[in-house]
C-alpha cells in the first residue's frame, strides 16, 4: 500500500479524484495549511490495522508476564532510550506502554498511547542529563512570597 498527499483545497474542489485513489488501495493524507492533516483510508484497512495492533499488544503483555527480561530487551531494541530510565522504572514504563497500546487498539484512539510514550521519553531524557536530574531532584528553598488570591 502506498500513501499519497493531496492538498485539502484540491480535495474540496474535486473529491472524486481522491476517492478514486482510495478505491485503488492508496491511503490519502489531506494536507491542510493551518491545521492538523487528515488521513483517509478504506475502513477494511483501518480495522485490519487496529486488529493487528491489538494482537501485538496482547502478545507483548504475555511476553512481559512470562519473560520480563526478554520483553525489556526487545523493547529496548526498538526504543533505545528506555535504557536511560532507572532500572526500577523500566518495567513500569513497559507496562504503561503496553496498557496504553491495548486500550488504544480497543478504543480506536492511539493519542493516549503516543502521550504515554512521549512522557516516558521525556523522563528518560531527564535521567540522561545528570545536571538536569540533579536540579529537578532538589527541594525548592522556602515558600517564597505570599501571593494574594486573584480578585481580592
Amino acid at each position: 500500500m502506498s500513501t499519497v498527499t493531496v492538498p485539502y483545497s484540491k480535495f474540496l474542489r474535486g473529491p472524486s479524484a481522491t476517492i478514486a485513489r482510495l478505491e485503488a488501495g492508496e491511503d490519502v493524507v489531506l494536507e491542510r495549511r493551518d491545521a492538523e492533516n487528515f488521513v483517509l483510508m478504506r475502513a477494511q484497512r483501518f480495522n485490519a490495522t487496529l486488529g493487528g495492533i491489538s494482537i501485538a499488544a496482547r502478545a507483548m503483555r504475555q511476553l512481559i508476564k512470562r519473560d520480563p527480561a526478554l520483553a525489556q530487551e526487545i523493547i529496548a531494541d526498538e526504543l533505545p532510550w528506555i535504557n536511560w530510565l532507572l532500572a526500577t522504572e523500566r518495567t513500569q514504563c513497559m507496562t504503561d506502554l503496553i496498557s496504553s497500546l491495548e486500550a488504544g487498539a480497543e478504543t480506536q484512539n492511539m493519542v493516549p498511547f503516543a502521550q504515554t510514550m512521549l512522557e516516558w521519553l521525556h523522563t528518560a531524557e531527564v535521567w540522561a542529563d545528570p545536571d538536569l536530574s540533579d536540579r529537578l531532584g532538589q527541594t525548592l528553598p522556602g515558600d517564597g512570597e505570599r501571593i494574594e488570591r486573584p480578585g481580592t
